[in-house]
C-alpha cells in the first residue's frame, strides 16, 4: 500500500473520479479508494466508464464487490491493467443490494469463500490485493469470530487488512444507521493487530481529527478516514506533513479551487454537468466565515442549465 498510512474510504455516490480529483488536490500523499464496482457490472458493462480515474489521481485502488473468485480475478486484472495501485474486495457493505448479491458485509459468514476470492486475485494480479471488513456481523458478534475469520485470511495470503472498528446489522439498520448506530470497538482492532502482528491493520470507522489518526497510529499501522474526509476535506491538508514527511508549504483553500477551476472547464466541454462536480467542494470552507454562503450560492445556482465555472468564482468571492 501507500507510504502515506492515512486513506480516504471508497464511498458509494461520493467517492467518485471528480471527488477523487478534488481531494487529490489537497492532499498529494493520501491514498484515495473507488466507490464500490461490482463484479458483474465489470464484466458485462461499460468497463472503460467505470474505470475512469485521472493520472492525478494515483495512488489509487479500486474497491470491487463479488464473490466468485473466478469473477473476481478478471477483474482484479483489469483493474491491473487499468493501471491502479491496489484493488481491494468489500466484505463491509450491509445494503440489501449488496446482500441480494452476495456479497459485502454477509460475506463474513462465509470466510472461507473470501479466502478463496483472495487466493484467485493474489494469483491473478501483481499490484496488493487488500480486504476491508467490519468486526462482526448479526450475531457473529465475538473477537473469536474475528480472529477466526482474520486467520482464515491470512492462510490465503493476505496481507493487509482494512478493517471498520463496527458490526454490521443485515436487516434491521438502513447502511446509515448501520454507519452510526453499532457501537465502536476500536480495541478490538488494535488487538487483531496484536495477536497477528504480520498483518497490516487499517483501522476505520468514527475518525474525525487528525490527532485521533496520531493517536490510532501509535496501535496499528493505517487509518482510514470516511465522511469527515467528505464533510470537511480541508482535514487533508495537513496529511502529507504529518504522517508523509513532506516538507513543502501546503496550498490554501482559495489554491485549491483555482487548481480545480481548469478540471472543471475540461469536464463541462466533455458535457459533465456541473453540479456533478461542485457537490463535492461544499465543505471546503467548514468552519469559515462565508461557508454557509459559499455552499448556499453553489446549491443554489450549479444546476441551472448552462451553468459554468463562473458559479465557482462568484461562490469564492462569498468566503475571501
Amino acid at each position: 500500500m501507500s507510504d502515506c498510512p492515512v486513506s480516504v474510504a471508497p464511498m458509494m455516490d461520493w467517492t467518485d473520479r471528480h471527488c477523487r480529483y478534488f481531494l487529490r488536490l489537497i492532499s498529494r500523499r493520501v491514498r484515495l479508494y473507488t466507490e464500490m464496482v461490482t463484479s458483474a457490472a465489470l464484466l458485462h458493462g461499460d468497463r472503460d466508464r467505470l474505470l475512469a480515474y485521472h493520472a492525478s489521481e494515483q495512488p489509487l485502488a479500486v474497491q470491487l464487490g463479488g464473490s466468485e473468485p473466478d469473477q473476481l480475478a478478471s477483474c482484479a486484472r483489469y483493474a491491473e491493467q487499468s493501471g491502479f495501485a491496489e484493488v481491494n474486495l468489500n466484505v463491509g457493505c450491509p445494503s440489501d443490494r449488496v446482500q441480494s448479491g452476495r456479497f459485502g458485509a454477509c460475506l463474513m459468514l462465509e470466510p472461507e469463500r473470501v479466502a478463496a476470492c483472495v487466493v484467485a486475485m493474489q494469483a491473478a494480479v501483481a499490484i496488493p490485493v487488500t480486504v476491508k471488513t467490519r468486526i462482526g456481523v448479526d450475531e457473529q458478534d465475538s473477537y473469536e469470530a474475528l480472529s477466526r475469520f482474520v486467520s482464515i485470511l491470512i492462510e490465503a495470503g493476505l496481507d493487509s487488512l482494512i478493517i471498520h472498528a463496527r458490526k454490521a446489522w443485515l436487516s434491521g439498520l438502513s447502511p446509515k444507521q448501520n454507519r452510526e448506530i453499532p457501537p465502536l470497538r476500536y480495541a478490538w482492532v488494535y488487538r487483531i493487530k496484536k495477536d497477528f502482528p504480520l498483518l497490516a491493520v487499517h483501522i476505520n470507522g468514527g475518525i474525525k481529527t487528525l490527532d485521533a489518526v496520531q493517536e490510532h497510529l501509535e496501535q496499528v499501522d493505517g487509518v482510514m478516514i470516511g465522511r469527515e474526509a467528505y464533510h470537511n476535506p480541508w482535514l487533508l491538508a495537513d496529511v502529507d506533513r504529518r504522517f508523509a514527511g513532506d516538507t513543502g508549504p501546503a496550498p490554501d483553500r482559495f489554491q485549491i479551487i483555482q487548481r480545480f477551476l481548469p478540471y472543471v472547464e475540461a469536464e463541462l466541454s466533455g458535457g459533465v454537468r456541473l453540479q456533478q462536480m461542485t457537490r463535492h467542494i461544499l465543505g471546503l470552507f467548514q468552519g469559515q466565515p462565508g461557508a454557509r454562503a459559499w455552499r448556499r450560492y453553489i446549491s443554489e445556482h450549479a444546476h441551472r442549465a448552462g451553468a459554468g465555472t463562473e458559479v465557482i468564482e462568484h461562490a469564492l468571492r462569498c468566503v475571501s
